[in-house]
């Protein structure tokens, strides 16, 4: 009897000991971070290039042809991973922001933890492909380099309503249509024309260089678009309303119709 008292007794100090609210960790954020990190190493490895060059001829071929980035002006599968990981970069955001300040971190110390934090971002993005065969190379595509900057936008607007940082998404677009339409430089003066655009003239001008591939640095701006709807996406994750999906779903609807509209259009192609 004594034994058995003893051991409900340390079951029920060992129970007691357990927070009732235990930090769980968003299993669907996880799932995608590792899910896009595992396409990226495949990537590298040159996995799609042998599968697409090994189903020519073949059904699949049109499948792997997903795997590429469109040339110009079109979707597929391959131009979304980028855009995925700005976005759950802000997902995380929120989490992390909710965690500080749920534990007493004052908005100030946050502010130091994000800007360091961006600042080693845009560092390592730039040292990525600072060493190169012909010397020393200065770059600002890499991701990192744009996630330093969307990051930082993404926390400094945080605290608004989600109405004004939507209202702030539709700010930064319209930014960088106005830049790309009203910026009348000579031989940079077609605004959805590869290698004669305005974000062409930019990385001129920063770089001395263009990138053949038709990436700009100032895609940042945009782009930051991304990381505001995944902290928005986070918030809401974290938030007590119901029909948290549907709300999701509805809203990746709505996005796709104008991105697609805008596109068939001939408005601003995608």
């Amino acid at each position: 009897m004594t034994t058995a008292a003893a051991t409900n007794q340390k079951h029920s100090t060992t129970v007691a000991s357990k927070p009732a609210n235990p930090e769980r960790r968003l299993l669907s954020l996880d799932f995608m971070r590792g899910f896009i990190m595992v396409l990226l190493a495949l990537e590298s490895a040159g996995l799609y290039e042998h599968l697409f060059e090994a189903t020519k001829g073949n059904v699949l071929n049109g499948f792997f042809l997903q795997f590429f980035h469109h040339p110009w002006n079109g979707l597929r599968f391959w131009d979304l991973i980028q855009p995925g990981f700005m976005y759950i970069a802000g997902v995380s955001l929120a989490f992390s922001l909710n965690k500080q300040w749920n534990n007493g971190v004052g908005w100030n110390e946050s502010f130091r933890k994000t800007a360091k934090r961006c600042f080693w971002l845009f560092f390592f993005g730039v040292l990525d492909y600072a060493v190169r065969k012909q010397g020393l190379s200065f770059e600002l595509w890499d991701v990192l380099t744009q996630l330093s900057f969307t990051t930082l936008v993404a926390f400094l607007i945080f605290r608004w309503r989600a109405m004004a940082q939507m209202a702030a998404c539709v700010a930064l677009l319209l930014l960088t249509e106005c830049l790309y339409r009203f910026s009348h430089l000579p031989g940079f003066d077609q605004p959805f024309t590869d290698q004669h655009n305005f974000g062409n003239y930019v990385d001129l001008v920063l770089m001395n260089k263009i990138n053949g591939g038709g990436w700009v640095a100032i895609n940042c701006i945009p782009t930051a678009v991304h990381t505001i709807a995944g902290a928005l996406t986070g918030k809401l994750l974290l938030s007590e309303t119901k029909n948290k999906l549907k709300t999701i779903l509805i809203a990746a609807a709505f996005c796709l119709i104008a991105g697609y509209g805008l596109d068939y259009l001939q408005v601003t192609p995608i």
